[in-house]
């Protein structure tokens, strides 16, 4: 291909196209205001500062900014009227930076902000009064993973229409009794890994309207009668990971719209339905992972519950009828526990199950009518047991063949296996790591994923001096001889099968075989000498 050198006539046009381009981008410049130094916008409206080395905000913010955020940089105090000059800021965001201190009058002058985020600052212990007393319109307020120990009572007292509050990652001992009192448009709070002890019943008074209460990873061992008594209206309640050991007796019976409870990592050794008094009509999800629970009471006030989470607990056996009212459970996880046996109907009223979690456990063997009603199923997870074989027809129930675990067993490899060795053959792609499903007997098989054994493998050994019949054969041991004694037609093809196993592993293989007489057969029913 030849190339052609750019006549006169294209060199000034390209000058004329580089001329009105830079004419554009001027014109560009003096429409849209000079980006802060350091900061990034991404719109006129907003801006990002994330620069280690800024030490202080810029005043050079443009009066069409209406989102400003400033991350990790060395920000390490907020002065009073610092953001003076960008009154129209909507959305407000300190993030992961080195504040030590924030002015009462910080915000004086940011009076349309709606979100306000101040998280990540190791060194900010504690907000002045005042603070966010000219916020009326602020509707959302983060204030995570810092280090304040106390707040001031009446510091949010102006906030009358905020709707989240976030408080994660502080070190908050104590709340201050109607510290939320003018937030009556709460909807999320958010009280998360700090140090809280107990919670007094006055501190959520004027919270009639939160959903959404997270009291995770604290020190919290005791809840009062009427610690929830203000929140008619809450849906979701999650005091995971506390030091909760003991629950009176409708202790949420006041949560009658109550769609979530998370109890997961306390020390409950028991539980009971009665917790919420007479029923909980609108619960959905129970979440006791991770306790000591040794005893579960029956469910029976739990009739909306979908979803039951019981795994890592101490519960070595359960009574048949203990979901007998549940009927609408459709996720039900009992992994990690101490489970031996199941009673064969403890399922039976659970038309509806989808997921059906029981790993890690000590499930020796299951009936055959197990999963009879389970027709729903599309997760079943029966791994780390200790089953050697499970009964045929075990999964026929099934409308749609579900996701299975069955790894992490000691599956004997024998004749008992033989249904469900088809099985695995059939559904390999429904089974979650196959070739972790491997035999541990008998030795010679041990170690090898079910799905690359041949049927034929899969036989019993019979013990030495008793005499078997099977299909027409017989087997006797006396001293070091066995014999094999078949009654064959002769114009029926067999086959018997002598494999002798090697200290090594080694296998020898004899084979001796009935062959038909073309010939000489008939319908008529004739014997062949025994094969030896």
């Amino acid at each position: 291909m030849s190339h052609t050198a750019p006549s006169k006539m294209d060199t000034d046009w390209g000058l004329t196209l580089l001329l009105v381009l830079l004419l554009c981008h001027r014109g560009g410049a003096e429409s849209f205001p000079a980006c802060p130094y350091r900061c990034q916008c991404f719109t006129p409206a907003q801006v990002m500062c994330a620069d280690e080395r800024m030490s202080y905000l810029p005043g050079d913010v443009s009066a069409e900014v209406r989102d400003l955020t400033v991350m990790t940089s060395s920000l390490a105090y907020l002065f009073p009227h610092t953001l003076a000059g960008s009154p129209q800021l909507t959305r407000l965001v300190f993030l992961n930076n080195i504040l030590r201190s924030v002015h009462a009058h910080a915000f004086v002058n940011l009076t349309q902000l709606q979100e306000l985020e101040i998280s990540g600052n190791p060194w900010l212990e504690h907000l002045h009064l005042g603070t966010f007393s000219m916020q009326g319109n602020l509707t959302q307020l983060l204030l995570n993973f810092n280090k304040f120990q106390t707040l001031l009572p009446g510091i949010f007292d102006s906030l009358k229409q905020l709707e989240s509050l976030q408080m994660r990652g502080n070190a908050i001992a104590i709340l201050p009794a109607f510290l939320f009192q003018n937030l009556h448009n709460l909807r999320i709070l958010d009280l998360s890994q700090n140090n809280l002890q107990e919670v007094q019943i006055e501190t959520f008074t004027g919270l009639a309207a939160v959903a959404i209460l997270k009291l995770n990873n604290n020190n919290i061992s005791n809840l009062k009668h009427g610690t929830f008594h203000n929140l008619s209206h809450l849906e979701e309640l999650h005091l995971g990971w506390n030091k909760i050991s003991q629950l009176d007796d409708d202790i949420f019976s006041v949560l009658t719209k109550l769609k979530v409870l998370s109890l997961r990592g306390n020390l409950l050794t028991t539980f009971s339905g009665k917790v919420f008094g007479s029923e909980a009509p609108n619960l959905k999800e129970l979440n006791l992972k991770g306790n000591k629970l040794t005893e579960l009471s029956s469910l029976g006030r739990l009739a909306s519950l979908t979803d039951l989470i019981l795994a890592s607990n101490r519960l070595s056996n359960l009574s048949e009828g203990v979901f007998g009212n549940v009927t609408l459970l459709e996720r039900l996880d009992l992994s990690e526990n101490r489970l031996a046996f199941l009673p064969e109907r403890i399922f039976s009223e659970l038309r509806g199950m989808k997921a059906l979690h029981l790993h890690g456990n000590n499930i020796s063997e299951v009936g055959a009518g197990l999963f009879r009603d389970q027709s729903a199923v599309e997760q079943l997870y029966l791994s780390d047991n200790r089953l050697e074989a499970l009964p045929p027809g075990l999964f026929d129930p099934f409308d749609a063949q579900p996701t299975v675990r069955l790894h992490g067993n000691p599956w004997r490899c024998d004749c008992r296996m033989w249904h469900l060795h088809d099985w695995v053959l059939r559904n390999g792609e429904v089974i979650e790591m196959p070739d972790r499903v491997m035999c541990r007997r008998p030795e010679y098989l041990r170690g090898r994923p079910v799905a690359s054994i041949d049927k034929e493998q899969l036989v019993c050994p019979v013990p030495r001096g008793e005499t078997v019949d099977a299909s027409g054969c017989s087997l006797q041991a006396s001293g070091d001889m066995m014999v094999v004694t078949c009654k064959v037609h002769k114009c029926s093809p067999f086959t018997v099968k002598v494999q002798f196993q090697g200290d090594a592993g080694n296998i020898q293989e004899h084979v001796m075989k009935n062959v038909p007489e073309p010939s000489f057969c008939s319908n008529e029913t004739t014997s062949k000498p025994p094969v030896h």
